[in-house]
């Protein structure tokens, strides 16, 4: 493991040099593109912001995943300035392949990731350089270091980072750690946050929104993810970035509960489901396929409905937890990438995530991904607790077998 210290030097270094060469191209015109979770909405903000401020006209997308389908749409130009953030780092290479010279790409990420190949590919990903996306730093805080790279004076985008830090929820014992904290403390200076400390947690609140009393940075995340996942198909995505953007609004917080609402009754009625008719189980591995129940949903919530059952009661406590859902043909703003797909999620119960922190046991980003790509799937955005993958629909139970076979290594 390299030294916090020295990785962040090492990435700042590089975040310098990203800026410089943004900075030198011809086009202000500005692609960018960002997940959909309160960490990409918040990195889409940042860098929305800050590259508006050093003067490119910005055409903003939101998008779930970087699907290849839709990648080859997008980088089939040439001479264009193409931003993604909050994933893509892991893909670098098939981005790298696509682009092939003809744009200037800049990856801004938090997820564990490869090396680009192509040098107009600058994948600016955090765990290249040693900082951790799931305990060190968030894809909000990689792009507001980015952003104080193109002009200092985005320092006071900082409450932006802190939202999406608190929203992905990754830290030690409940608390913001490394470049996370930084962001934070730095909002804390500015007066855009507040910390409060309450026995062995903590809590941050924003006070940059107008809003009374000031909202706590967990709730605002929540609304962005509700928006974002929940109203991924009904423009909530541009509606949480306009939340943060140009003001609080009852409007879109009315809009939030009313998504949450509808949330929590399909989550209910499959937990109900679940428990009328058991989910599947293999040797390390527990799975449930949703197929099309959380329509008209985006696919996050896959992810979301396996997070909220690694406490429930029906759930094995030594067995990773697998979830899939039918994933929609259309992509917002770039029309139909074929299929059908599935989107895979993968958590685990509390007590295995203590052990892959210990070093223990395996994290789910060392063998989901990799099998997945084996049976011709594509993963992108994974961490060792938490993952993500799109397969060909159909194909789960040959999933979890290759998954199987990995994890005989390991056990």
């Amino acid at each position: 493991m390299k030294d916090p210290d020295t990785a962040m030097i090492r990435f700042e270094t590089a975040a310098n040099k990203a800026a410089q060469r943004i900075q030198k191209w011809p086009k202000k015109n500005v692609l960018l593109l960002h997940h959909n979770d309160a960490d990409g909405l918040t990195s889409g903000a940042i860098l929305s912001c800050a590259l508006k401020r050093t003067g490119f006209s910005v055409s903003r997308t939101c998008l779930e995943k970087p699907y290849p389908a839709i990648l080859k749409k997008i980088l089939s130009g040439k001479g264009r300035l193409i931003v993604f953030a909050d994933f893509a780092g892991r893909i670098a290479s098939l981005i790298s392949e696509l682009n092939a010279g003809k744009n200037l790409v800049l990856i801004v990420d938090h997820h564990p990731a490869l090396p680009s190949s192509d040098p107009l590919v600058i994948n600016l990903d955090t765990e290249l350089f040693g900082l951790k996306g799931d305990r060190d730093i968030s894809a909000s805080t990689a792009c507001f270091l980015f952003a104080t790279a193109l002009d200092p004076s985005n320092s006071d985008l900082a409450w932006l980072a802190l939202v999406g830090a608190v929203g992905d929820g990754f830290g030690i014992n409940g608390r913001l750690t490394g470049p996370n904290r930084k962001a934070a403390k730095a909002a804390q200076q500015q007066g855009t946050a507040t910390l409060k400390t309450l026995d062995d947690t903590e809590e941050w609140i924003i006070n940059r929104m107008a809003v009374q009393p000031p909202i706590p940075a967990k709730k605002l995340s929540d609304i962005l993810d509700t928006l974002g996942g929940v109203g991924y198909y009904s423009q909530g995505a541009d509606t949480g970035v306009s939340l943060l953007l140009e003001g609080w609004s009852e409007t879109a917080v009315n809009r939030a509960c009313e998504l949450a609402a509808f949330k929590a009754r399909v989550f209910s009625e499959e937990i109900h489901r679940i428990e009328k008719s058991d989910m599947s189980r293999s040797s390390r591995i527990q799975w449930v396929n949703v197929k099309n129940r959380f329509s008209p949903m985006g696919v996050k919530m896959i992810g979301l409905f396996c997070q909220q059952l690694r406490t429930h009661p029906f759930i094995d406590p030594d067995r990773y937890i697998l979830g899939a859902m039918d994933l929609s043909a259309d992509v917002p703003g770039f029309g139909s990438m074929g299929g059908p797909f599935s989107k895979l999620s993968m958590r685990m119960p509390p007590a295995m995530e203590a052990d892959v922190q210990k070093g223990r046991i395996p994290g789910v980003d060392t063998f989901f991904p990799e099998a997945t790509t084996d049976l011709g799937g594509f993963s992108d955005a994974c961490h060792s607790l938490a993952a993500a993958t799109v397969l060909n629909r159909g194909m789960v139970a040959q999933l979890v077998e290759e998954m199987e076979r990995r994890l005989r290594d390991f056990f």
